[in-house]
């Protein structure tokens, strides 16, 4: 049975830093590694009976440190590139290569002895400034490979060792101080390759924290510390012993303890006050407030909840005192999942990175094969080995592919921080893959398209007739039964939407004219319950659920009955409809009272603000839409026909939604689902790019590839948007960074480049990349 491990890693430099390790762990038996740069951590999946010890011993191997993180951690550790160790040296690099640099360009400043005084001032820039990079060679060669940093740090001793075999070389050969101008040193090539790359490091670090800012970010959206309830006792000799209420406590005085956040359990009852953040998942066991889940969903509004609502960690109490029990902890928490999401997205590869890795697995060594050939062919066709030297010196510079292993690593963690933030987690680059490929968008209506919420959209019985039916659907726990019964609540609260009501009572009731016409109706507070609708329960007696759709019972001596028209029918009850007075897609609620048909009510599941854009801009790709839904065919092309899609699939059982997708996908189609449901998981799973609201359940989210998290149906168009500008950054990137090291190596192997001008084009082909990923930050 497989296992995974999580490390965090430290000493890593460069994208061949990872790679290497990545490379190490994957020749493990039964080993399967990805490695994050950027957030200094591992994936690791065992399928052997390797321990933990196993792989922490690999990556040491391989010159790095590793620590397995705690399973109980709230997500990865983000690690700030300290630019502090990398300032010093650049800056005292700087210092001290203007005047080598000034000093060897400019011959008029060509003082005797002017070698020896560049030589002495080169000697900190090519040791001490350039450490880093000759330290992470070594590393490197210790683990038998060669990296990016392998050109650089032998470009640099090259040039450098170079220049002081000459300046002995011209000793021994009698010229003491003065050194004749034919005797060449390249103390500033080796000396401006140092600063350029320092430049370059610097850059990258400010980058990578950029590119994690928003990860950061959202881990520290989450409490600190919490403050637990405990019930005290008095122990013996006075002394108080206690614990935390709801861990069967003693019964006594309660206390409040505040504790750090990783020591809250599970079953811990914390309070929270307003304007706190709650501390982690759970429920709400005392008082009632407002919640702001800003964080969660993206919605300013707070939410109303109260005794027995679930709370999520890390969002704000804004009004009264809340004490909340524990459900979820560390590991197991809403932010920790979605941090995890986020940070997963960073691990894995697209298929043009694995190509690219595939590539430069092989293009360090043929570097080094054709600078080798550069100094042969100029020493021996010309005979001026001092020319091959710099030619090949300035190969090992110009090809060193620091952009290759750049391209991919910054615009994913860039891409799945500004995601984060919008709202839109993706699982990892496989999907960002199947975008592009996507033709097709399959959306489930209830609860992606439409709320999930069934509102009442009118009504053709009397007040009194529809309070008789609110009374007798109290009963029942049916989303239909619940408008009904929110609906009378709002009415006698005096709340309703959409003006007067014809013939009805002060506040609004469901009513009549004279005509029959039926009039609107729509509550405002769909969990609002009144005293008119609690006293509902009296009276009722013989209450009963009817199977295939309706309830019945006897209330103030009256038998009522209730549910689709066809029920009544089969009682022997005639019911009059008129289609033209039934909305489109809603569903049906006949009332009869002793027998007698009194009239209808009409029930809809509401249309998600924004769906219908949402649906408009993905036509706007140039995808096309399917509608695929268990609900009846009427209630289907309604919602359709309301959203622009043309392409209804009705009446589909939760097993049959797989089946389309399979049916779509064997005619060719790239299918994208987009869904909510349990029902919908199986199909998620199987699509070719699974699509997740938010809002849904926790199988929909584990099988699909990209959740929504504010549940806007308008974030599907934009995550897809997103996803494919983040694989354009990726190949523009590999593209830039591949195309500029192949061209480039013939020219300097021809001797038109220097080695100084080929330290600046190598940094800012590394720069670029990095820049050009952080305009992911601007996405909209």
């Amino acid at each position: 049975m497989s296992r995974e491990v999580d490390l965090d890693i430290t000493g890593m430099t460069c994208a061949s830093c990872s790679a290497r390790i990545e490379k190490k762990l994957s020749r493990l038996d039964g080993v399967s590694a990805e490695v994050n740069l950027p957030l200094n951590t591992a994936h690791v999946v065992i399928d052997s009976g390797l321990s933990d010890d196993d792989i922490t011993a690999a990556v040491a191997k391989a010159g790095y440190g590793a620590t397995v993180r705690q399973a109980a951690s709230a997500g990865p550790e983000i690690v700030d590139y300290d630019p502090r160790h990398l300032r010093p040296r650049f800056i005292g690099s700087l210092v001290l290569s203007v005047p080598i640099i000034a000093i060897s360009m400019v011959m008029s400043w060509h003082f005797p002895g002017w070698q020896w005084v560049v030589g002495a001032l080169a000697l900190p820039v090519v040791t001490w400034g350039a450490w880093p990079f000759h330290s992470a060679a070594f590393k490197a060669a210790r683990g038998r490979s060669t990296t990016m940093d392998t050109l650089v740090s032998v470009g640099i001793i090259v040039a450098s060792g170079y220049s002081y075999a000459t300046l002995i070389r011209a000793v021994v050969d009698g010229y003491g101080w003065q050194i004749p101008g034919d005797y060449h040193v390249w103390f500033e090539a080796a000396a401006a390759i140092t600063v350029f790359l320092l430049i370059g490091k610097l850059t990258e670090d400010r980058a990578k924290n950029r590119a994690t800012a928003a990860l950061r970010e959202l881990l520290d959206l989450g409490a600190k510390s919490a403050t637990v309830l405990w019930e005290t006792g008095a122990g013996a000799g006075g002394s108080v012993s206690g614990s935390p209420v709801g861990t069967g406590a003693l019964s006594g005085s309660r206390v409040e303890v505040e504790v750090p956040i990783d020591e809250l359990a599970v079953g811990d009852v914390f309070l929270v006050r307003p304007g706190e953040k709650i501390a982690t998942d759970g429920v709400i066991v005392a008082g009632h407030s407002a919640v702001d889940e800003a964080m969660l969903t993206g919605e300013s509004a707070p939410v109303e909840v109260g005794v027995g609502d679930t709370v999520t960690g890390a969002t704000i109490n804004t009004a009264g005192v809340l004490e909340v029990r524990a459900e979820r902890v560390g590991a197991d928490t809403t932010l920790a999942a979605m941090a995890d999401l986020v940070s997963r997205a960073q691990l894995g590869k697209p298929a043009v990175q694995r190509l690219a890795d595939r590539i430069s697995a092989v293009f360090v060594p043929i570097v080094f094969v054709i600078s080798a050939l550069t100094l042969l062919t100029w020493g021996v066709v010309t005979g001026d080995w001092a020319m091959g030297l710099h030619a090949a010196l300035t190969v090992l510079i110009i090809a060193c592919p620091c952009a290759l292993g750049l391209a991919t690593p910054t615009a994913l963690a860039v891409s799945s921080g500004r995601g984060s933030q919008l709202g839109i987690l993706v699982s990892g680059p496989e999907a960002l893959e199947s975008t592009r490929s996507i033709d097709t968008v399959v959306l489930d209506k209830t609860g992606t398209l439409t709320t999930g919420v069934m509102s009442l959209t009118g009504t053709q019985l009397s007040p009194d007739d529809f309070a008789l039916l609110a009374r007798l659907e109290h009963g029942s726990e049916h989303p239909v039964a619940r408008a009904i019964v929110d609906a009378e609540a709002a009415r006698n609260a005096g709340s309703t939407v959409g003006g007067s009501v014809t013939g009805g009572t002060a506040g609004g009731s469901p009513d009549t004219n004279g005509a029959g016409e039926r009039t609107a109706l729509r509550t405002t507070d769909a969990g609002t319950a009144s005293a008119g609708v609690e006293r509902s329960r009296e009276g009722v007696e013989d209450f009963a659920a009817i199977p295939g759709g309706g309830l019945e019972a006897r209330i103030d001596g009256s038998a009522v009955l209730a549910g689709r028209p066809d029920l009544l029918r089969d009682r022997g009850i005639t019911v009059d409809i008129d289609p033209a007075e039934v909305p489109a897609g809603a569903t049906v609620v006949a009332l009869a009272v002793d027998g007698q048909f009194r009239g209808l009510t009409f029930v809809a599941d509401e249309i998600r603000d924004g769906a219908a854009s949402a649906i408009a801009e993905l036509h706007d790709l140039g995808l096309s839409t399917v509608l695929l839904t268990g609900d009846n065919a009427s209630a289907a092309e309604a919602v359709a026909q309301a959203v622009g899609i043309t392409e209804v699939r009705a009446d589909v059982r939760p097993e049959g939604k797989i089946a389309v997708v399979n049916e779509l996908q064997e005619k060719g189609r790239s299918v994208a689902m987009v869904g909510d449901g349990i029902n919908d998981a199986a199909a998620l799973a199987g699509a070719d790019l699974g699509i997740a609201m938010g809002s849904g359940t926790d199988a929909a989210m584990a099988a699909s590839d990209i959740t929504m998290v504010r549940s806007d149906p308008r974030q599907i168009p934009q995550a897809i948007r997103l996803s494919r500008k983040t694989l354009g950054l990726i190949k523009g990137n590999l593209f830039w960074a591949f195309a500029y090291n192949t061209a480039a190596i013939p020219v300097a192997a021809a001797g038109l480049l220097s080695p100084m001008i080929a330290g600046a084009a190598m940094a800012f082909s590394s720069v670029f990349v990095v820049l050009n990923s952080l305009r992911l930050l601007r996405f909209r």
